[in-house]
């Protein structure tokens, strides 16, 4: 049953891109592609390690991984793959992967042929990675198969009553990484027993992308005139809905505003809510950007050095699909803000329970807490070392994950 869903979702995913859809053209596209570049960037007489991640965010969480693999072991080369079309062209060009490309369907026949031309000597899946079929001939082939950065919960399918087919699947695997005991014991209830709590590897990626921000001069010139500066990432329209009244009658405060989504749209709806200056981070000089009120982030790959000139920081999608990234501001010891839909994220409860993060549910909860640190500075400054302390004290889960393993 398992793999004629395959087939089906094969189907739909072919239909779609038929239709028009363009995520299913580019990964129809990508498929066509896979067993080539696997043929000729798979180099006879080397030894591989194979890191498949779904997309873009769990990317991030095995970057630690791969870049420790390959600093310690240069004598494997890396083979990294992906489900997801966003994860795979903001990857596809990275320096430490040998070969990128998509993962081939789970189909019986793709298996076999994928772990023929690679004969990976170890497997890393990050995260919520559950292909059966790989995994079941992984174990047949002695393949030591990992899962790292994991986390579980008891509403997933493997604790149900009729979860038996996919409970399998866990004993495939021959060491499971989890991020918390709540993970370990939900496990072991039904008998998986090789787990390891280590943590999240976003932890070590945040830490290694502030060791390596970038110094920007616009932003720079920006903030220079000692305003606090609030800074929003990832943010939606609903968000801004909740912090931008509070700052277009408040004076004593710089905007940073960086859209999930970039495009003439969003912008333009940004600056018809702020009142003052705004300017595009693309198109701005200088002189331009200390005179502004809000500074719009037009472009991709500047927020997480972006965050070290920030007051405070507010991660946007908490009122709409959940939160984004909290750990790329918490990094630099500064307050992070976010919306009521961040159950599922362990990092961001755990933040919030140590001070250094602030959900909000409502304008009037943000203006009141907002205001609150505006009056008082010290109740910025606690809950920034809060957040920094928090980041600093959960690095480490890669090197953990090494140790376990005699790396």
């Amino acid at each position: 049953m398992y793999t004629i869903g395959i087939y089906l979702y094969m189907l739909a995913v072919k239909l779609a891109a038929l239709f028009g859809h363009k995520k299913a053209e580019r990964l129809i596209e990508g498929h066509r592609e896979i067993f080539s570049s696997l043929e000729k960037g798979i180099k006879e007489g080397n030894n591989y390690v194979w890191f498949h991640a779904s997309s873009l965010g769990e990317f991030e969480q095995g970057r630690p991984l791969i870049e420790k693999f390959r600093a310690t072991h240069p004598e494997y080369r890396v083979v990294l793959t992906f489900f997801s079309p966003s994860g795979y062209r903001s990857a596809r060009n990275y320096q430490q992967a040998d070969v990128v490309c998509y993962l081939p369907f789970d189909t019986p026949a793709n298996v076999r042929r994928f772990l023929d031309i690679v004969n990976p000597k170890m497997v890393f899946f990050v995260k919520y990675e559950f292909w059966l079929n790989y995994l079941s001939a992984l174990k047949k082939r002695n393949i030591p198969t990992y899962i790292v950065s994991s986390i579980f919960r008891k509403e997933q399918v493997f604790f149900r009553w009729w979860g038996g087919f996919y409970r399998k699947a866990l004993h495939c695997f021959t060491h499971l990484f989890v991020q918390n005991e709540s993970s370990k014991e939900l496990l072991a209830s039904i008998g998986v027993k090789n787990v390891t709590v280590v943590g999240d590897t976003r932890f070590d990626r945040v830490a290694k992308i502030a060791e390596q921000a970038h110094l920007l001069p616009l932003v720079a010139s920006f903030v220079e005139d000692g305003k606090k500066i609030f800074i929003a990432g990832s943010s939606w329209g609903p968000d801004e809905d909740v912090y931008i009244p509070y700052f277009n009658r408040t004076p004593g405060w710089k905007l940073i505003i960086a859209s999930h989504e970039v495009n003439e749209e969003r912008i333009k709806q940004i600056e018809e809510q702020v009142r003052g200056l705004c300017v595009r981070y693309t198109q701005a000089t200088i002189d331009e950007v200390r005179s502004a009120k809000c500074l719009i982030i037009d472009c991709f790959g500047l927020l997480s050095s972006i965050y070290r000139y920030g007051t405070v920081a507010y991660v946007g999608g908490g009122f709409g699909v959940g939160i984004h990234n909290v750990l790329e501001a918490a990094v630099y010891g500064i307050p992070v803000f976010f919306g009521p839909n961040n159950y599922k994220f362990q990092e961001a409860q755990q933040l919030k329970a140590c001070g250094g993060g602030i959900e909000i549910s409502s304008r009037a909860e943000f203006e009141e807490k907002i205001a609150a640190m505006d009056k008082d500075s010290s109740v910025i400054e606690n809950a920034g070392d809060a957040a920094g302390k928090y980041v600093s004290q959960n690095a480490g889960a890669s090197a953990r994950i090494f140790e376990v393993l005699g790396l």
